[in-house]
């Protein structure tokens, strides 16, 4: 029987073995964009570089998600799947897996009915952004200077929509009851001392744009119900240089507040003092508004010199 030579034979066991490829190849080839094929003049097809991105840093996904809890935290109420869908334009099954995400990370939890609100992990969060907040810890020297001074309680506030979020607070020495409020959360521009300051001390359109998205209700008796009614108020306190909350947040409680400006005069926040309204009586408010005004040209002065 005629046998291979040597040379034959490794050249068959060669043919006959499977073609491997190694595991940093294959890897290669899999996570490697497809190319583009176009036709070419000479073989047929070329390749051509993959195309880029129209926006490399854009996540639909995460977009999605961010536009829902803005949604959420714009509404008044509770919203349903289909609330969702309409207002965004959206898939129901695609909303659907968006809720669900959300929900199991506790970003928004479900209501009765249904429903979905923003949840309690937000305000958790919230709470740790205010205090990396660098605005607060330059003002908070200046904040309790003004507490010692009038021996009530003193806020500082931010404009956030319709909306002033408290970033600081400071309570009395030795006062037993004190304000309700807590830092991080919000009250309405309207019926706040700190918020028809910072609106006052906006440019007039900016003013326009955010009256005209509040909707107005009432906490009290005092409380501003219309949008003629804060045009006035604000128009007063450009003439007296402060604003202030007449129990129209809650009965027994007054507040008076001041901006403070940047170098523009634009309002980039407001700062309050708040208390009973039998030691905070009207005739002791232009007293209190003093320290106040003075309080917030202070902190202008000095941020508008640390920016120079």
């Amino acid at each position: 029987m005629k046998t291979d030579s040597p040379e034959l034979s490794t050249v068959r066991r060669r043919a006959s073995m499977p073609n491997r490829v190694s595991s940093s190849a294959a890897t290669r080839a899999v996570t490697k964009r497809p190319k583009k094929l176009q036709l070419g003049a000479a073989n047929g097809f070329v390749r051509v570089e993959p195309e880029q991105d129209a926006d490399p840093y854009q996540l639909q996904g995460l977009d999605r998600v961010v536009a829902i809890l803005d949604l959420l935290g714009a509404s008044d109420d509770c919203l349903s799947l289909a609330d969702i869908c309409q207002r965004m334009d959206l898939r129901k099954s695609t909303a659907h897996r968006a809720l669900m995400a959300l929900e199991r990370t506790g970003m928004i939890e479900r209501a009765p009915g249904n429903r979905y609100r923003l949840g309690l992990k937000l305000y958790d969060m919230g709470n740790r952004a205010v205090e990396q907040i660098d605005l607060r810890s330059r003002m908070h020297p200046y904040l309790r200077k003004l507490a010692l001074g009038v021996n009530e309680t003193v806020h500082l506030g931010v404009l956030h929509k319709t909306r002033v979020v408290y970033i600081d607070k400071i309570e009395p020495i030795n006062r037993r009851v004190c304000i309700s409020s807590r830092t991080g959360t919000s009250n309405p521009v309207y019926s706040t001392s700190l918020g028809k300051a910072i609106l006052a001390h906006l440019a007039p359109e900016e003013t326009a744009l955010i009256v005209a998205k509040i909707n107005f209700n009432a906490f009290t008796s005092k409380t501003l119900t219309s949008k003629q009614e804060l045009l006035d108020a604000l128009e007063r306190v450009r003439r007296r240089g402060y604003a202030v909350d007449d129990e129209e947040m809650e009965i027994g409680t007054r507040c008076v507040g001041a901006a403070v400006l940047d170098r523009t005069g634009r309002a980039i926040a407001a700062v309050s003092v708040s208390g009973s309204s039998l030691r905070l009586a009207a005739h002791c408010v232009p007293a209190i508004a003093e320290h106040v005004l003075r309080c917030c040209r202070e902190i202008s002065s000095a941020l508008n010199i640390e920016r120079d």
